[in-house]
């Protein structure tokens, strides 16, 4: 069992949703956060006051996934997060030691689904 977390653009979020539905992943936590890489932000005008906004806005994505998702599941999100530009993401894939689901008790690859 893996967790994966991607950090990507906003607006690649429903492309990206989508490549993850083509592969039959269906089950994530979507958060927005901001934070800052290789973008380092930009500069703002705003009422004769420039400001320099270093923390751009992102979507976080977290999926649980078992060990048979784990590439179909990146490539899915590269497919649809990537623009070839500075800014896409990153995507991080850690070992879960347990999962357990709620409803059921159920434990392991089982609670992923």
């Amino acid at each position: 069992m893996k967790m994966i977390l991607a950090i990507i653009r906003p607006e690649s979020l429903p492309d990206v949703k989508q490549a993850l539905f083509e592969e039959n992943v269906r089950k994530m936590t979507v958060s927005n956060v901001i934070g800052c890489g290789q973008q380092m932000g930009f500069t703002e005008a705003w009422r004769g006051s420039v400001t320099e906004i270093n923390l751009i806005k992102k979507v976080r994505l977290e999926i649980a996934v078992n060990d048979d998702f784990v590439e179909k599941t990146v490539a899915a999100i590269i497919r649809g997060a990537r623009t070839g530009a500075i800014g896409d993401g990153k995507i991080f894939i850690m070992p879960m030691e347990e999962c357990i689901r709620v409803r059921t008790g159920e434990k392991g690859t089982q609670a992923i689904g």
